[in-house]
Formats: structure tokens, C-alpha cells, sequence
């Protein structure tokens, strides 16, 4: 058998964040470089871990964007790269304010670059890895075992399922790269 090319996917960004201002600046980097933000979601108050609040400070946020434009699925490893230096960009004194999680979802699941390995991880290039993150089924997506916990909770499926309707849509049109 011959291998397939595949197909696009859509391109979101997790941020996390405590400060309004470097928020609104991430957005527009983000858009400057990746494109028309097609989606926002409404911002969580993020509790699950204090694993942040040394660097960022409280409370902490999160917000998921999608962007219009498809990207190919190799290329997440290249963002990650540029959304990590984006981070560094709106650092005060060496320390994180906004963090950007960089990912890609598909018809059947949601992909979070990683420049740490864990045994599920997936080896991309230049450091970076795949995390599979959650699985779509049946109108629905569900957790790995190894998900982070507020992915397990399923407090963002509803974002996940309207970023999709969002690709679908877009693939259906033909859109991609």
C-alpha cells in the first residue's frame, strides 16, 4: 500500500494566562502569525493545579482559540517551536505570563504539541512531541488515562465539539492545505 497524504487539520491554541494585557497581546501575535482567529471560547478560571502560580501569578485563566486557516500536520512541531517563543516574548524577568499549548484537532481527535517526552508521546521533530489528548466518538470525546486532569473532567469538550463543527465545515468546502 502506498502512503496517503493527510489530511489538514485545524490548528488551536490553550492559553493560559493572569494578566488581561499579555493576554491581548498573545491574541495578537497569535492572529499576526497564524491568521484569522475564527474561534474563542469562553475563558475557564483554571484550579485543577497551582503547578503555575509561582511563575504566572493567580488567578489563572484559560481560553481555547482556533484559527481559519488549515495547516498540514506536520507543522504543529514548528508552532510549538514559535508558540514557545511567543511565551518567551511576554516574559517579565525570565518567567512565564502566558502559556500557549499549541494542538490540532481532526475528525477523530485532539493532538497537544509537547516539548516534554512521557512514554505516550509521539516523536515529531525538533524537540517536540504529540500528545494524544482526547478521542472523539460517537458525538462525543473522551479522555486518555494519561489526559491531563482538566481534559479528564471533560470541562472543554463542548469547545473541542464547536471547533470541530467549525473544521468540518471548512473541509467539507474543500479548505486546506
Amino acid at each position: 500500500m502506498q502512503p496517503k497524504k493527510p489530511d489538514c487539520v485545524k490548528l488551536f491554541v490553550g492559553i493560559l494566562y493572569s494578566d488581561e494585557e499579555l493576554l491581548q497581546k498573545a491574541l495578537n501575535l497569535l492572529e499576526k502569525q497564524y491568521g484569522k482567529i475564527d474561534f474563542k471560547s469562553r475563558t475557564f478560571e483554571f484550579t485543577i493545579t497551582d503547578y503555575y502560580e509561582p511563575e504566572m501569578g493567580s488567578p489563572i485563566f484559560r481560553l481555547f482559540i482556533s484559527f481559519d486557516r488549515l495547516i498540514h500536520p506536520k507543522d504543529i512541531a514548528r508552532i510549538k517551536l514559535e508558540t514557545n517563543a511567543i511565551e518567551g516574548q511576554l516574559s517579565i524577568r525570565g518567567k512565564r505570563k502566558v502559556n500557549l499549548d499549541s494542538g490540532y484537532l481532526d475528525y477523530d481527535k485532539v493532538v497537544l504539541a509537547s516539548a516534554k517526552y512521557n512514554g505516550q508521546k509521539i516523536y515529531l521533530d525538533h524537540g517536540i512531541w504529540a500528545d494524544l489528548t482526547l478521542h472523539y466518538e460517537k458525538g462525543k470525546y473522551d479522555p486518555y488515562p494519561w489526559s491531563f486532569p482538566d481534559f479528564k473532567k471533560g470541562m472543554y469538550n463542548a469547545v473541542f465539539l464547536k471547533i470541530r463543527e467549525r473544521y468540518k465545515v471548512q473541509r467539507k468546502k474543500g479548505e486546506g492545505v
